[in-house]
């Protein structure tokens, strides 16, 4: 399983040397593989104003990770946990995951480097807000769609097409006869077979016969005089016996109608899976370039101004994760001595709530690549 890491170390004579011993010790023990991450430059803005966007990026940094969580989730359950095909449409900017993530390029256009740290922050807010309501409508409307169709296809005796049920021969249809389908449960049989004959006179005797039975119960045919349909209906209603209305003709017609049911579907298949993928991508690149500017504003306030730091990406696999933090911890102790005792009262923590926020020396955030299934 893979693990991925966003760190940043400060530009310093010490450090420098510190990042090309680190380059050197991956590159001979293969604990993980490091990628430059570029960031560009930024407005810093008041320095005063940096605590409270770092708050802010914080808590949208939860929200972004959130909807990306519903995305892929509905993209899986869309395309009913095909593996394949979720890895095929889960893309940023047309490339996997991690290629986009070790080979980042801000986007400028989009998030223009001009605009102050909480301008790009708002502009990443409004789009993943957008998005995480217009998915919950799209996924409700498609879910709609979907439920139509398979409670025509598989729903309960009184719903489901009988097609395969009854065939020609069963139903007895002339100038005064007609046969109609009676549903019961298991526990009226009886009832069914001793009392059929007495709910209409004009039943014909001995004509009732059990066409099918499944776990909710049995559909039975019954013939008797066309005149008296209405009332067999209403007798056999109190007796809690259905009768479902059916002939070859409506049957046809239902079945065509579940055919253009069935078209529909696939057209809504086709728009939600693109729209899927269209937003799927631009809420990972939204997220990463809101990881970027954490990076950046954390950068800021933990090694001072002028802004001078060094980002990496750190691919590694998570039975090394615990060896390359001890490898980063004793490389970068100079940055923060007291950085070890609170790691080591981190790790002896054993309740999770309470260290979800691991602290370390130098800058680093987890991307969580999990939820994603992207190793």
């Amino acid at each position: 399983m893979t693990d991925l890491w966003l760190v940043s170390f400060p530009l310093d004579k010490t450090s420098l040397t510190s990042v090309q011993k680190l380059k050197r010790t991956l590159a001979k023990t293969n604990l993980a593989s490091s990628f430059n991450f570029f960031i560009p430059d930024l407005k810093v803005g008041i320095l005063d104003s940096l605590f409270s966007v770092s708050d802010d990026l914080s808590k949208l940094d939860t929200l972004t990770e959130s909807v990306i969580k519903k995305t892929h989730q509905c993209m899986r359950e869309v395309m009913e946990h095909s593996t394949d095909k979720v890895l095929e449409n889960a893309l940023a900017n047309g490339v996997d995951l991690m290629s986009y993530m070790t080979k980042f390029q801000w986007d400028k256009a989009k998030y223009p480097t001009a605009l102050p740290l909480s301008s790009l922050a708002d502009i990443i807010n409004k789009e993943v807000s957008q998005m995480e309501a217009e998915l919950k409508s799209r996924a409700v409307a498609y879910n709609s769609v979907k439920r139509s169709l398979e409670h025509r296809l598989d729903g309960t005796l009184q719903t489901r097409s009988l097609n395969d049920i009854v065939r020609r021969e069963d139903l007895v249809v002339s100038e005064y006869l007609t046969t109609l389908l009676v549903l019961m449960s298991r526990g009226r049989y009886l009832q069914w077979e001793r009392t059929y004959e007495s709910l209409s006179e004009f039943v014909v005797p001995r004509s009732s016969r059990k066409l099918y039975e499944d776990g909710e119960g049995g559909v039975f045919s019954v013939t008797l005089f066309k005149r008296a349909v209405c009332e067999f209906k209403v007798k056999a209603m109190e007796s809690k016996f259905t009768v479902r209305e059916y002939s070859f003709d409506l049957e046809a017609k239902k079945q065509q109608e579940m055919k253009q049911h069935n078209v529909h579907k696939m057209e809504q298949y086709g728009i939600f899976v693109r729209w899927l993928k269209v937003n799927f991508s631009r809420v990972f690149v939204a997220w990463i370039h809101l990881k970027a500017l954490r990076v950046f504003v954390e950068s800021v306030l933990r090694y001072g101004i002028p802004v001078s730091y060094q980002a990496l990406v750190l691919r590694t696999d998570k039975k090394c994760s615990k060896k390359l933090k001890e490898e980063l911890a004793s490389l970068f102790i100079h940055l923060d001595p007291t950085a070890a005792t609170c790691k080591t009262h981190q790790a002896s923590c054993d309740i999770p709530e309470l260290c979800q926020h691991e602290y370390f020396s130098y800058i680093c955030y987890h991307i969580n690549t999990n939820l994603l299934e992207i190793s």
